[in-house]
């Protein structure tokens, strides 16, 4: 039986493309489910689902949006009835994944529309913009991202074989089998860095070991967010949040920041979690010549030619554990706080270049004194990468998982 993939594009504008990605996918053994968004006219061709259908899901309705002749707010309420309805199709089990072509704003649409479905699930956007920054368009989903090489405004010897390539290849995307002989392992989310590698690598192998499955996330940002969109879709059954230093960014204006709602979604879903103050003594930046001027004098480490590194101070660290009790009150499944004396991070040990007791303190200070009375604070005399340290806070978690699932 072939397998159906929704093709979202605007087909007033660029029908002729579409018509094309269409007549490929069909040779390739897929069926296309058209959704049309555009505004501007009739399209070149009958969708499957049309542009009225589109804007009334996003709250609009057609004739209004044409009448405005507002692109900003036309583009906002089809970007918004897209997800709608690319996520309607595939919850009513209509659809296996997703495609579309577009220059800035047609791929803004479509990327609302992929960002709607689950992990897993094939996602291609074919675009102009598919260089450079891509956190607006990606966001937390694995959506995958061809150049268009040229625009997408017509059909010619380079467009052809590019649109050609992308119906070849999310063809091939609904056609691979996975191995699922680990899907029914609980799943637990995991935090790290390059200064917590050595704890996360070690928790992550008991974990393991004891029939769990654990999904690392880089702390860049990115990371922490997919971490969070992950337990918020109700994949993760708990948390090792060991590297939590994105804060650090969202506080100072660093590059690496998950934005102000990092640490809200196992507190909400009632997940189990332990909490670490892993790497945030550190801020990041990008080359030491793009670390901002007000920050020209404070302690910076160059850790490699593109990442900068900037050492927190008391004041920013007690702001945090502020945050941190703001966020960890929440909480209605338990949560435990681990804290190494000794340092957290690598940077952050006796000798080394970050080693800033009275900094730690002062977020140790801060936490304690607006944290709830029942959430427990265990401090270790050991650095975050002593085995002891990831001993500790894999134990705390065993046995608060199988308590919470007795």
């Amino acid at each position: 039986m072939a397998k159906n993939v929704l093709v979202l594009g605007a087909l007033d504008s660029k029908g002729a493309e579409y018509a094309y990605l269409r007549t490929h996918l069909q040779q390739s053994g897929v069926a296309p489910v058209v959704v049309d968004f555009g505004v501007l006219g009739e399209p070149a061709f009958t969708p499957d689902i049309s542009a009225a259908e589109v804007a009334a899901a996003g709250g609009a309705d057609l004739t209004a949006l044409r009448a405005a002749n507002d692109r900003g707010a036309a583009m906002v309420a089809m970007a918004q009835g897209v997800a709608v309805i690319a996520r309607r199709l595939y919850d009513e089990g209509k659809i296996d994944g997703a495609i579309g072509m577009g220059g800035t704003g047609g791929s803004s649409v479509i990327a609302s529309g992929l960002r709607a479905l689950p992990i897993g699930i094939p996602k291609l956007l074919v675009s102009t913009v598919a260089a450079g920054d891509t956190r607006p368009y990606v966001g937390t989903r694995d959506i995958t991202l061809m150049p268009s090489v040229v625009d997408v405004a017509g059909i010619n010897r380079i467009s052809r074989r590019i649109f050609a390539n992308a119906a070849g290849a999310i063809a091939g995307m609904l056609g691979t089998t996975v191995d699922t002989d680990t899907q029914d392992r609980p799943l637990i989310a995991a935090s790290m860095f390059g200064n917590t590698t050595e704890a996360v690598d070690r928790a992550r192998a008991t974990m393991e070991a004891q029939g769990y499955e654990v999904l690392v996330f880089h702390a860049t940002g990115t990371g922490g967010e997919t971490m969070e969109s992950l337990i918020t879709d109700g994949y993760i059954a708990g948390v090792l949040d060991i590297t939590t230093t994105e804060w650090a960014d969202e506080l100072c204006g660093g590059v690496f920041s998950a934005g102000p709602t990092r640490l809200d979604a196992a507190a909400m879903q009632g997940i189990p979690q332990i909490i670490v103050p892993g790497c945030i003594d550190m801020t990041n930046f990008g080359s030491r010549e793009t670390v901002p001027e007000r920050y020209a004098e404070r302690n910076l480490y160059v850790w490699n030619p593109t990442v900068t590194l900037m050492r927190t101070t008391p004041a920013e660290n007690a702001e945090m554990g502020h945050i941190f009790a703001e966020k960890l009150n929440r909480a209605t499944a338990p949560v435990h706080v681990l804290i190494p004396l000794k340092g957290f991070s690598i940077l952050d040990s006796p000798g080394e270049r970050f080693w800033e007791p009275e900094a730690d303190h002062a977020f140790i200070q801060a936490l304690k004194a607006d944290l709830r009375a029942d959430i427990p604070v265990e401090e270790l005399d050991v650095n975050i990468n002593d085995p002891a340290f990831a001993d500790r806070a894999t134990t705390l978690l065993l046995e608060t998982l199988q308590t919470t699932h007795q």
